[in-house]
């Protein structure tokens, strides 16, 4: 039994760095239709850029900040690429993010070389109900607390989330009232790279980080994000905790090189459900 809460714990750790990914796919799309797939690119970002300036001798706090903020710089910039042109489609703007992520390969290897970097996270461990669980995943599961509780603040009370969300409900009105949709879907690519960039710096202690882990880190988040069908942030969460907490019991009762699989299965079957039931709301209206 102390085995499967430890397992179950941590799972949510993992859940909860799966749900930061998700929520700038969610994000993104919701203001402006588009799937960016360069999203694991922005954790990436981030968690190289924790481990050199801690390398170079920063502090915590300072390194991890400038990280984050690199990986929102990336973000906006991609948005620029992507939708930055006016009358770009969605899906001319998806196949753009996965340009920019192939491009992000060759900076990141020039930049930092093609091994795995780490860096340093909170050391130790406690035990809660009698599992121990890493003191690093109790950071995570934490910071996503506060990070979806200040997003829900964010979209729900102030003027800018409010215009997001105008342009995610009904982008030509949003133009009527004066709100320029292209610079608020920009914005939602920076906070998309904000959101991927706290992901990365948390992770990069837990596992080491390289230029190609962004495809795991956006299979997973892509499955979490359909979970949610792209547009509802707490249902993602709920499916990003479901997704970590059945990698973790995979790897722990002796699957772990099957992770990636039980994240492709997980989505396919959710698509499949969702699949089913709008069609199935669709019979019922005609």
């Amino acid at each position: 039994m102390s085995a499967f809460l430890t397992y179950l714990l941590n799972g949510l750790a993992v859940g909860c760095a799966i749900a930061l990914i998700a929520s700038g796919l969610v994000t993104i799309h919701r203001v402006t239709g588009v799937v960016n797939f360069a999203q694991g690119t922005f954790a990436v970002v981030a968690g190289l850029c924790t481990s050199s300036l801690l390398g170079l001798g920063f502090p915590h706090g300072l390194s991890e900040a400038a990280a984050v903020l690199a990986a929102a710089l990336a973000g906006l910039l991609t948005g620029l690429a992507a939708i930055g042109r006016r009358g770009t489609t969605p899906l001319a703007s998806l196949i753009v993010t996965l340009g920019v992520g192939v491009l992000a390969y060759a900076v990141e290897i020039v930049l930092w070389g093609d091994q795995p970097r780490s860096a340093p996270g909170l050391a130790g461990s406690v035990i809660v109900a009698g599992a121990r669980i890493q003191t690093q995943h109790l950071l995570v599961i934490g910071v996503t607390a506060a990070a979806f509780l200040l997003l829900a603040l964010f979209f729900g009370r102030t003027y800018l989330g409010k215009a997001l969300t105008a342009c995610a409900s009904n982008p030509y009105a949003a133009r009527v009232v004066g709100i320029d949709v292209r610079l608020m879907g920009l914005l939602a690519f920076a906070l998309g790279g904000l959101l991927g960039g706290i992901a990365g710096v948390l992770v990069t202690p837990l596992r080491p980080i390289s230029f190609d882990t962004d495809v795991t880190l956006i299979v997973n988040g892509f499955a979490a994000a359909v979970f949610g069908a792209l547009t509802r942030p707490v249902i993602t969460l709920a499916g990003a905790l479901l997704l970590g907490v059945a990698e973790t019991m995979a790897a722990g009762y002796g699957y772990g090189s099957h992770q990636l699989e039980v994240a492709l299965g997980l989505m396919l079957l959710v698509m499949i459900v969702q699949a089913s039931r709008h069609s199935a709301i669709s019979q019922e209206s005609t």
